[in-house]
């Protein structure tokens, strides 16, 4: 997915800054664009590289809010897959995650949205690669004991066998049940898929055990 990124689109990236949001490789993520400024951004978008990176606004932002406050230097980059323009502008778009991003310098402002020049992050080469299949099989045993104590569970199951590699696996079901905004941007700023598996394995097992054979809801 990291090869759909461009060095172009690197040098000079569109990012959307959002309070408590993280997007994940593979994770897909609707969002409604209603600021003058952020549909400008997705004109410019959708007519060049379809690609955005949505980043985490640091705590404290509100006193900025309409300017440049300070964001995490880890983002998601997303490809915009569906997107339908409003008679008024507005949009509502549909990202499908593509990678991750290190910020590296924010662009002089010369757009009304922001813009960065970012460094591509792929998994790190795992340490303990010889033990990745066995954790990635782990993870999916583990989405299937969820699934079996959970209302439509089916989805889950699916979507953990569907991922394609030990990272992807990690990055869809942490995308898909971890709410704590500090934890995913946690798990989004791990390149070794090793250590990603097991902080969501960890969290999915708390999950089983939290809710138990009785308890058919998922809050």
């Amino acid at each position: 997915m990291a090869d759909e990124i461009a060095s172009e689109a690197l040098a000079s990236m569109a990012i959307f800054p959002l309070p408590d949001m993280v997007l994940f490789p593979s994770a897909l993520l609707p969002l409604h664009i209603f600021e003058p400024r952020y549909r400008d951004m997705m004109a410019d978008v959708l007519a060049g590289t379809e690609l955005l990176a949505v980043v985490r606004l640091r705590p404290g932002y509100q006193a900025d809010y309409h300017g440049r406050p300070p964001v995490y230097s880890t983002a998601g980059v997303g490809r915009c897959i569906a997107a339908d323009r409003l008679p008024d502008g507005r949009y509502n778009i549909m990202l499908r995650g593509v990678g991750r991003i290190h910020i590296e310098q924010e662009l002089p402002p010369t757009k009304s949205y922001r813009q960065v020049r970012g460094q591509l992050l792929p998994d790190a080469r795992s340490t303990r690669s010889e033990g990745l299949a066995d954790q990635h099989r782990g993870l999916v045993a583990l989405c299937d004991r969820l699934a079996d104590v959970v209302a439509e569970g089916e989805p889950l199951r699916h979507l953990a066998r569907a991922a394609e590699g030990p990272g992807e696996c990690a990055d869809v079901v942490a995308s898909a049940l971890v709410r704590d905004a500090d934890l995913r941007q946690t798990l989004l700023e791990l390149l070794d898929p090793a250590d990603r598996l097991d902080q969501v394995s960890d969290y999915v097992s708390r999950l089983v055990a939290q809710l138990g054979p009785g308890n058919r809801t998922l809050n």
